[in-house]
């Protein structure tokens, strides 16, 4: 039987419109850019963007910016361990999300108040050492009443192992764009894997 992944996550630093319109609407939009500051007019074409379509938007790591702009949320990367956020600040229906390598990240994404905690890597990427695999990536969550998201090398050739992960979905850079480029068209609506 196959199982439904619902909540998808694409990884941007840019706006590029014409890899946007390949993608589904189900796929959410995360904004991150570590290398150089944030382009407010980029940050408003995406916004712009994906209200129009109907796509949930998140920005990492600027909480300042994704209330200003009336984001769907923040990305919390697992290097942020502050934990002095203001929940009581943030707009209705406001998502804090945020990713973790090992189990004292998690609880810090639980401490920050991520409803979704991204673990990674759970294939092997080419910039770790390490990954975690099906059995490592499940029982790092064992008992933990957080929904996860896996990141990390996720490719064709491994997504079926997904199906044995307790995830609500799954992110990534290179899986989106590689499908999109081989279909010519859309991502399929909901992902079956």
């Amino acid at each position: 039987m196959q199982k439904k992944i619902s909540q998808l996550y694409y990884f941007i630093n840019e706006y590029n419109h014409a890899e946007l319109s390949k993608l589904s609407k189900n796929i959410n939009i995360i904004y991150r850019n570590y290398k150089k500051n944030i382009d407010i007019s980029t940050l408003i074409l995406i916004r712009n963007y994906c209200k129009k379509n109907k796509i949930k938007f998140f920005i990492s790591n600027n909480i300042k910016l994704a209330i200003k702009y009336q984001l769907n949320g923040i990305y919390i990367p697992a290097f942020n361990k502050q934990l002095n956020f203001n929940k009581f600040l943030f707009p209705k229906n406001f998502k804090i999300i945020g990713s973790a390598h090992n189990n004292a990240e998690i609880l810090i994404k639980q401490k920050q108040g991520c409803e979704i905690i991204f673990v990674s890597p759970i294939f092997k990427v080419n910039k770790k050492s390490y990954f975690l695999d099906v059995v490592k990536f499940n029982l790092l969550i064992l008992n933990k009443k957080s929904k996860f998201v896996a990141l990390g090398g996720i490719n064709r050739k491994n997504k079926s192992k997904l199906n044995l992960l307790n995830i609500c979905g799954f992110a990534g850079i290179s899986y989106f764009q590689k499908k999109t480029a081989s279909q010519g068209g859309r991502l399929n609506n909901l992902i079956r894997i």
